[in-house]
């Protein structure tokens, strides 16, 4: 049975936001060491480097595609249907991919969430709306909105880019935000790195012990062991 995304409880949005980040745990595990290997050979920028493995390791792991187009300002974008015993959901899956050389929180644009941003920057409160929708609807088919983040940690030395580890992040739907970020005073946001005096757009950065604290899942991390190599973490639930 096909369930309209309109009508999932809280709980389970929670449970296919989980589902999909076991997914992309799993297919950044299966990639292995191959993903520290690139970031140490490839000339490209973190950037481009980042964006490159978390296309190729999706896509080896590819899941239930649907042919519907999306359209999001991420690397990585499916329809999908998710699977769960009783029923089937379509997604809209959105998946960025960031390469930092901190690993507490991640950059991410206000068009790559649909919760609302509310925290407070220098004393004032911020209240603004994330772009996606809640529920995504293209070709008269409404699909459950989830965004993802890859986050690679790494460092430079002797003119090579070493990849330390790899952080997995699934940002919560809009429809979960009185769980996750109910007031100014309690979220998962950081301040992001825009400047408003220079007219700079308004960025947001998810820090990830606090969304940790909200639900230790929604958080995963595996590390790249460049002397045993191989890659070492499980699911943390």
């Amino acid at each position: 049975m096909e369930k309209d995304p309109k009508i999932l409880s809280l709980d389970e949005i929670e449970e296919i936001e989980k589902l999909t980040l076991r997914w992309i745990f799993q297919a950044v595990y299966d990639f292995g060491m191959e993903a520290h290997e690139i970031f140490l050979r490839s000339p490209d920028s973190v950037k481009d480097i980042a964006e490159d493995i978390t296309r190729e390791l999706l896509d080896r792991l590819s899941g239930f595609n649907v042919q519907q187009r999306v359209y999001g300002t991420v690397d990585y974008k499916k329809a999908r249907y998710v699977i769960l015993p009783d029923q089937t959901v379509r997604q809209a899956l959105f998946i960025d991919s960031k390469a930092e050389k901190e690993n507490r929180s991640a950059t991410i644009q206000m068009s790559q969430t649909s919760m609302w941003v509310r925290q407070r920057r220098s004393g004032a409160q911020v209240n603004e709306k994330g772009f996606l929708p809640e529920i995504s609807e293209y070709g008269d088919k409404n699909y459950l909105t989830t965004t993802c983040l890859i986050h690679f940690s790494y460092d430079d030395l002797s003119g090579h880019h070493r990849l330390h580890e790899v952080t997995m992040v699934a940002i919560p739907n809009g429809k979960l935000q009185a769980r996750y970020n109910p007031t100014v005073d309690d979220g998962i946001w950081l301040a992001g790195r825009n400047a408003p005096t220079l007219g700079e757009d308004f960025r947001v950065r998810v820090g990830f012990s606090r969304l940790k604290a909200k639900a230790s899942w929604r958080v995963q991390r595996l590390i790249y062991d460049e002397e045993g190599q191989e890659c070492i973490g499980s699911w943390q639930s």
